[in-house]
């Protein structure tokens, strides 16, 4: 007997978090759900997962799901929505549609990493809609700082679902078609069950700057300033590197193109018809042939990223690209939580240099993607949905943002976390169960948790350094040669001007010379011995104990 449909939302990453976006919604009966899955995007690794970039959601679930997950839908181009894809493909392997914008860059992106699968994406409009039985999807167009942003109207049998990724009202976004105020008001008429909503300005009152606003006083300042000017930004942000772009034409000054991820987007943006009005960039190589008073440059590592343009400009590390006293960098770009040092760094080497910086505190050089109370209170009159879902940021986010969507009239608000099965229809929306989740580490070609032992190990590693020590022993117990002994990650000297390898060499010596000949016949016995006895020595001496790997070879 086939059980009671239902419809359910469920989360494996973006709610608790801002980043690592990956939604389903299942529809059917418990045992025979089909999944529509949205985004499928990475987060970025702190310094305490040692050799670790990239964060994906764990696919567990979705292993489990894929023979019913009808189709995959991407709302927009960051890598926080679509750079999972790759990684856990052997999970979704479902029909993707994304917009031409989103399909290129995923592609561009594909290339450029050796070994990823041949990933197919579908192309749709937006404004368009796609039968995905039993789920219709419509992707409404709406701002935010990457073009083509939509969200998602998912109408079924049991109700209409507004996911709305991440989004903005901005009535010049300087790329692309503004948020459809019109259709969203049309949806909100119809009907809508349940509103999963953006949560990442909710703290913020009042309305998100447009990047108008923001194009008017690049130009201004790139208009008015004497000698270079640098503009760091996101390279995803097209509408910004046009409005640099255009500044610079008015200005009489070129535009230089510093960092492979803007040259990526570019090209996309080129073949999507963005940048039509915009003169060709020039590559790095030209740099030195322009004078100070005609020359703009677009640089990555607007948060700080080490190996990005901007940093190696600010050491001076750059092999074309100096700047000089009385030149001008623009972090057009706010830093992201967690970045403040390192971005900190770069601004304190420029000024070393005599270059001024100029930050958002200082002039409108950035605006949001997202959309503060204001707007959000203006989505919520239109869409009226019986049910709020808080989606899109940290716990702060969406505690005050569950308070926001009571106070704007929301039936019911069911705040929600990553592993959460929501039901949303028939009855009362609640929380009804919960599926496997977690975050995984990319660790070269390999997912691996992020509580995995390599990862510990690494860790410590950086936390005390590591000892390695090789020695050869003969049948009869006695040492052979002198033992190699390697010290990596350890001062020469202690505080009290104890040298390191000599206080190992005198812990590797004892130890050996104290066991009985029967016992140095033992390789287990002499490795275990000598480990502890490097280790405790060096804790004496220096107040750390390192990683210590002892090798011994009998001979």
């Amino acid at each position: 007997m086939r059980g009671v449909d239902e419809l359910v939302f469920v989360p494996l990453g973006g709610l608790g978090e801002i980043g690592m976006n990956l939604a389903l919604y299942g529809l059917g009966s418990r045992n025979e759900r089909k999944w529509l899955l949205v985004d499928c995007g990475v987060t970025f690794a702190g310094p305490q997962e040692a050799g670790i970039e990239i964060i994906v959601p764990d696919p567990r679930f979705l292993g489990q799901i894929q023979r019913n997950i009808v189709a995959g839908i991407i709302t927009h181009a960051h890598e926080d929505h679509i750079g999972a894809i790759a990684d856990l493909w052997p999970w979704i392997n479902c029909p993707l549609y994304a917009t031409p914008f989103a399909a290129g860059l995923f592609q561009m992106r594909v290339l450029n990493e050796p070994g990823a699968p041949d990933i197919q994406i579908n192309t749709a409009m937006q404004g368009t809609r796609l039968a995905l039985d039993p789920f219709e999807v419509e992707l409404v167009p709406v701002a935010h700082s990457i073009p083509e942003a939509c969200a998602l109207a998912i109408r079924t049998r049991l109700g209409t679902i507004l996911h709305t990724g991440d989004w903005k009202l901005d009535p010049e976004p300087g790329i692309g078609r503004p948020t459809d105020v019109r259709r969203l008001q049309e949806i909100g008429e119809e009907g809508v069950l349940a509103l999963v909503c953006d949560s990442t300005n909710i703290l913020r009152d009042g309305v998100s700057p447009s990047e108008g606003e923001v194009a008017g006083t690049l130009r201004e300042i790139i208009k008015t300033t004497r000698g270079r000017v640098v503009v760091t930004t996101f390279a995803s942000n097209v509408a910004r590197l046009r409005a640099v772009a255009l500044a610079a034409a008015a200005a009489g000054r070129k535009v230089v193109l510093v960092g492979r991820a803007m040259e990526r987007v570019i090209a996309v943006a080129r073949e999507c018809g963005y940048l039509d009005d915009v003169a060709p960039f020039l590559s790095a190589d030209a740099f030195p042939s322009l004078s100070r008073d005609e020359t703009v440059v677009l640089a990555t590592g607007s948060q700080g990223e080490s190996r990005a343009a901007i940093a190696r400009i600010s050491e001076g590390d750059h092999p074309v690209v100096k700047l000089a006293p009385g030149d001008n960098v623009i972090f057009s770009s706010r830093t992201i939580p967690g970045n403040e040092r390192d971005v900190g760094r770069i601004i304190n080497n420029l000024i070393k240099q005599g270059v001024e910086v100029i930050t958002d505190r200082k002039a409108l050089i950035h605006a949001s993607g997202h959309p503060r109370r204001g707007e959000v209170a203006q989505f919520y009159q239109w869409i009226k949905p019986k049910i709020a879902i808080p989606a899109h940021g940290e716990e702060l986010h969406l505690t005050e943002h569950a308070e926001f969507a009571v106070k704007a009239g929301a039936d019911r608000v069911v705040k929600a976390h990553n592993g959460d099965v929501v039901l949303l229809a028939p009855g009362e929306p609640a929380i009804v169960d919960e599926v496997t989740v977690g975050r995984l580490g990319k660790d070269g070609n390999a997912l691996v948790p992020l509580g995995d032992e390599s990862l510990r190990a690494r860790q410590k590693l950086a936390f005390s350094g590591v000892v390695t020590i090789a020695l050869a022993v003969d049948r009869k117990g006695d040492l052979v040669g002198v033992p190699d002994v390697m010290l990596a990650g350890l001062p020469a000297k202690t505080g009290g001007g104890a040298q390191l390898d000599q206080v190992v060499d005198d812990a590797v010596f004892q130890t050996f010379d104290g066991l009985s000949r029967s016992r140095r016949r033992d390789a287990d016995l002499i490795s275990t011995a000598i480990e502890k006895a490097v280790r405790n020595s060096v804790y004496a001496a220096w107040g750390k104990r390192p990683s210590v790997h002892v090798l011994v070879i009998e001979v």
